[in-house]
């Protein structure tokens, strides 16, 4: 008996050590080696190179003074989608590991958990409400709180439901305000700063009709955004979107037709309701603005052109937009609030295109760099951020600066993977016919639009749960640290440009010189 259970615990622990030299082999694939890539500094291969590196850095930090001065002017930007991986992954696709991304150099950053009320992983609509309103909201809704759920059409027009973004309380100071995006300017996140629905895809007066409700009642998100108590007072309105403002008989400037079934052409009632306003369509008219107060660019149909797709010649790039904005914004003598959206980093993320994703990244940070050269740190805040995750993951053990879209490595069943890699979405392949695991080479891996290898399949790749980062500089950019709920960024917001209910620097200052007249 003794003998057999030798044999037993000798015969397991041989399975045993087999498993464990099969999991080293797949932690730990083979790949070309370079240990010393001819692009990367001969520097790095000492110890001091990173020691200086280090220190340099510890005395940035160590001798940054505090900024906390009152910020004149606040812009957030919003990379829609834009998970910490993608971040990463960006920044090599744009310049190699070493390398920064515009916003990375800010000094403060922090964790935004973004979970919806009802929801482990949210959608652009409650997000907007939380980053931009101050308040966790349902899956679906925006600008209302947590008392109004999804398609509820008379809860979204109680007004103590109402959840008022910066903007709205910006405006109340005199300040100007502006939303420049490169989605449809009623897309969830852009809607955030001056709409209040029950339902995100109210866009148009048809779309709350498909619904089987009353464009009456359930004011559509065009419709508030030149009617709406927040709306009506936005100065800059730059995107995509004009079928959502005119009517389905009639084409726009590049011959599309038109949305809505109430046959009110919302473009020109919006010129019309404005003193120094200004309708503009493309590149030519939104570089030729000269001095006016009031700017409506609407430069696509629908969502703008991914800028890899774009007619450069025709299409404003976003940081073409957002320059043209704090430029008209910055005439304004209490200052202004900006809301910059990089839309389609989030859409090309659904359709598992990661190599769209990174491009929408960097154009995202050339946008941040454009504010960042218009304006001053002493008196402007700038917050970078995002409202939720993609599934996109970073693996593999490919060699310093190695193709960030290629292999990461060699697979068990000796087939490469892809460095970037979904969690599900379209890029699902089936085994090919001898049932091996599909083999990527043979796809055109190298196109604009190919979509990257997931493990389920869906149509549209979703949003994950991870936290977001969050970036800032400017005044009390400091505030912006550890791990904070998402609906804190507005109130951080608020408390720096003293705009708002809550408390604020200037609540504070005036308590500081009561405390210095008193002693």
């Amino acid at each position: 008996m003794y003998t057999n259970l030798i044999l037993l615990i000798l015969a397991s622990a041989h399975i045993w050590a087999a498993r464990i030299e099969l999991s080293d082999h797949d932690m730990h694939p083979h790949l070309p080696a370079v240990a010393n890539p001819s692009d990367v500094d001969p520097a790095e291969g000492t110890s001091s190179y990173w020691i200086d590196n280090a220190q340099k850095t510890v005395q940035e930090k160590a001798t940054r003074p505090l900024n906390q001065n009152t910020a004149k002017n606040v812009i957030l930007f919003l990379g829609d989608g834009m998970s910490i991986p993608t971040i990463t992954a960006a920044r090599v696709y744009n310049g190699g590991e070493e390398t920064q991304l515009s916003f990375e150099k800010f000094p403060y950053t922090a964790l935004s958990k973004t979970y919806a009320v009802n929801r482990q992983v949210a959608d652009s609509a409650n997000t907007a409400t939380a980053y931009l309103c101050g308040v966790k909201a349902n899956y679906g809704t925006i600008g209302v709180g947590p008392e109004v759920t999804r398609y509820d059409c008379p809860a979204m027009t109680n007004t103590t439901n109402y959840a008022h973004s910066i903007a709205y309380y910006s405006q109340l100071q005199d300040k100007k305000t502006g939303i420049v995006t490169t989605a449809r300017v009623t897309h969830a996140s852009p809607a955030g700063v001056y709409a209040h629905t029950s339902n995100r895809d109210w866009e148009s007066d048809s779309n709350v009709l498909n619904d089987d409700e009353d464009p009456e009642v359930c004011a559509d998100i065009a419709t508030q955004l030149l009617e709406g108590d927040t709306g009506k007072n936005v100065n800059v309105i730059f995107g995509g979107g004009r079928a959502k403002f005119l009517p389905n008989d009639v084409e726009d400037d590049e011959g599309h037709k038109g949305d809505r079934s109430d046959g009110v052409d919302l473009i020109k009632k919006w010129v019309s309701d404005r003193d120094s306003a200004q309708y503009v369509w493309n590149r030519d008219q939104l570089l030729a603005l000269g001095d006016v107060q009031n700017v409506l660019g609407l430069f696509g149909h629908d969502h703008m052109d991914y800028n890899l797709d774009r007619d450069n010649t025709m299409d404003p790039s976003l940081a073409e937009m957002t320059e043209a904005a704090i430029k008209i914004l910055s005439t304004g003598e209490n200052g202004y609030f900006l809301f910059v959206e990089g839309a389609r980093i989030d859409m090309a993320h659904h359709g598992a295109e990661a190599r769209v994703a990174l491009d929408e990244t960097v154009e995202f940070a050339k946008a941040i760099q454009a504010a960042v050269d218009l304006t001053d740190e002493a008196d402007t805040l700038i917050v970078v951020t995002s409202d939720h995750a993609h599934t996109m993951s970073y693996s593999g053990y490919a060699s310093r600066h190695n193709d960030i879209l290629e292999f990461g490595g060699t697979g068990s069943d000796g087939r490469v993977y892809t460095t970037l890699n979904y969690a599900n979405g379209p890029g699902y392949k089936l085994n090919d016919a001898d049932g091996s695991r599909h083999d990527i080479t043979q796809d055109d891996y190298e196109a604009t639009h190919y979509r990257f290898p997931a493990v389920a399949p869906l149509g549209s790749e979703t949003h994950g749960g991870d936290d977001v980062a969050v970036f800032a500089r400017g005044p009390y950019a400091h505030l912006f640290s550890g791990t904070i709920e998402q609906n804190v960024i507005p109130h951080l917001m608020s408390y720096a440009s003293c705009v708002g209910e809550g408390y604020t620097a200037c609540m504070d200052n005036q308590n500081k010189q009561k405390v210095h007249n008193y002693i």
